[in-house]
């Protein structure tokens, strides 16, 4: 033994030697057993947060799913199968840059192992979704991958019956609805030959959309509700039940089936009820139940759903839902007289691309802006071609027409509402069809029709459960029972009324129907006639020294009558308290 090494030896532990004077380098043996021992326990690591990510996503806690499964991956790099779990626990928390990046690598991953089938899926939904985005070069990029991948299979597939949605889109943005309906129904058939629910699923329930709007009602729906049927029964994979859950909704609100739509919200509200961390699809979900809150007359719970909406919807980009929502909010505002707030939330619907009429229009109306009001509703009205869009404009139509003295032409609007509603089955198009036609009849001095069309359309909307348009039904009531000389009908007519106008704080219509159970001129909103020559005065432009001048009256008591107006009136400002006296001809 050399001398050195003699010397520097000083004892030996079960067979670690140290060396004096080298205390400090480590010898070979220890640190590989060091590294292999640290290597073994990330490995366990990773396996258990990859098994808890898979568990939290079973459970569908995406939160803890998407934590855990993102653990596994920084440790070591998960395998495609896994990395679409990650994507779409990323999706349902609208972590929509995590979701894309997770998926293209689960596509990478699934060519790299061969699973051609399973890549091409993957650059389906990449491409699907960046197409939703508005991305549409990204989006086309995408399902060309997936189209070359399908054209190398030597094999018939159900991912052809996938690759047939995006086609079937392009057909109905070009209007070829019969072609649309044709590859819709080919791709049900694929998912139901293949036995996959989700292809079936998402075809189905846009073939219905489709032959509702080729005006095959009972078939369209009866597809809509085949699809639902298969989301509430938790046979969909996570991301197509809330496809179809918000899809089949939209279908039945455009088809105006109220009913359905109401229960299949409250479907979709359990589902996202039971996901309290899911980000996802809520946005449309807390819309959905606005619209249905606020047709029952939960008006305090409608504005608070929809503001909800907003903040969820621009959080996953969803610019439909945001802009539907903050029309939504408009609407219950113009109809508790609240205009300003009204004004801006058509404005901010606007700014995200929700066309705001017919609520503008009648905002306008009520501002006593006609000109704006007959212009907006008939530019409106001139640019929807589809008619179901067109019915959602015509009882506004009707109703500005009659406040400015186009009775022809609430009569042709009366009519077109008409024959949209025939033949369709919808119980509110019914009634939204006879109310106009009632509304029209009263107008033309012909209070016995009157009668027969509104009592209809009130009717219905009671059936609906739509405390709002059933009090207006009443209140017309009311005044063809007047036309007749029935002044107790009148009178029962339109208390009944007032108490849901009341109710729901609707002030513009209390104010109405105060001013024609007092017994004064119809149009005084419940103004006392004193209010009504202060009221006149403001309109004309004077200041409050010049009305107490002219009514030989002190300004505090000027001042005093326009509180009293402005509550009564539902306005906060002399503008639009002006505004209201020449809508409403009290000038």
């Amino acid at each position: 033994m050399p001398e050195w090494l003699n010397g520097a030896v000083s004892k030996t532990v079960v067979g670690l030697t140290v060396h004096r004077g080298f205390e400090s380098l480590p010898l070979r043996l220890r640190p590989q057993a060091a590294e292999a021992e640290g290597h073994n326990r990330a490995v366990a690591d990773a396996a258990a947060q990859r098994e808890r990510g898979r568990a939290g996503y079973a459970r569908r806690q995406w939160t803890d799913a998407y934590e855990a499964l993102s653990s596994a991956d920084r440790a070591a790099p998960l395998e495609a199968e896994d990395l679409e779990l990650l994507a779409t626990s990323a999706y349902m928390l609208g972590r929509e840059d995590d979701y894309f990046g997770a998926l293209e690598r689960g596509y990478h991953a699934h060519l790299e192992a061969g699973q051609a089938e399973r890549a091409l899926r993957c650059a389906f939904w990449v491409g699907i979704n960046l197409a939703r985005q508005g991305e549409m070069g990204r989006a086309s990029g995408w399902l060309g991958r997936a189209q070359r991948l399908l054209e190398q299979q030597q094999r018939d597939c159900v991912e052809r019956g996938y690759l047939l949605i995006p086609a079937m889109f392009r057909h109905q943005a070009a209007g070829d609805w019969e072609e649309a309906a044709s590859t819709a129904a080919s791709a049900a058939e694929i998912g139901e030959r293949f036995g996959d629910p989700d292809l079936f699923a998402l075809a189905a329930h846009q073939q219905g959309h489709i032959l509702i709007r080729q005006e095959r009602v009972a078939d369209g729906l009866g597809l809509l509700d085949e699809a639902m049927v298969a989301a509430t029964s938790g046979e969909l994979s996570p991301i197509v039940t809330g496809i179809v859950y918000c899809g089949v909704i939209l279908a039945c609100q455009e088809a105006y089936e109220l009913r359905r739509a109401q229960e299949w919200t409250a479907a979709l509200t359990s589902w996202c009820a039971e996901q309290p961390e899911m980000v996802a699809f809520t946005g449309r979900c807390l819309l959905h139940r606005a619209e249905i809150v606020q047709v029952r007359g939960g008006w305090d719970e409608a504005l608070a759903e929809a503001a909800r909406a907003v903040e969820r919807s621009a959080r996953t980009n969803n610019r439909g839902a945001a802009g539907e929502a903050c029309y939504r909010q408009g609407e219950v505002h113009r109809l508790r007289g609240q205009l300003a707030a009204a004004e801006e939330s058509y404005r901010e619907a606007s700014r995200w691309g929700r066309e705001p009429q017919p609520g503008l229009a009648l905002l306008r109306l009520a501002q006593g802006d006609r000109e704006a009001a007959v212009t907006g509703i008939r530019r409106a009205a001139g640019e929807a071609t589809d008619p179901l869009a067109r019915a959602g404009l015509l009882p506004a139509h009707v109703e500005i027409a009659l406040a400015v003295g186009e009775r022809e032409e609430a009569r042709r609007a009366a009519g077109e509402l008409q024959e949209i509603a025939a033949g369709r089955g919808s119980a509110m198009l019914d009634a939204m069809a006879a109310g106009a036609r009632g509304n029209v009849a009263l107008a033309e001095d012909d209070p016995p029709g009157a009668l027969v069309a509104l009592r209809r359309a009130w009717q219905s909307w009671q059936e609906l459960e739509a405390p709002y348009e059933a009090a207006r039904m009443r209140v017309l009531v009311g005044l063809a029972c007047r036309a007749l000389g029935d002044a107790d009908a009148a009178a029962l007519e339109l208390e009944a009324a007032r108490e849901t106008f009341a109710q729901l704080e609707a002030k513009p219509d209390l104010a109405r129907v105060d001013s024609l159970l007092t017994g004064e001129r119809p149009d005084a909103h419940g103004l006392t006639p004193r209010e009504v020559e202060v009221l006149r005065l403001v309109a004309a432009g004077n200041s409050n020294r010049e009305i107490a001048a002219a009514l030989v009256i002190s300004e505090h008591t000027v001042a005093r009558h326009l509180q009293n107006i402005f509550a009564k009136l539902g306005v906060s400002s002399r503008t639009a308290a002006g505004a209201y006296a020449f809508e409403h001809d009290l000038v």
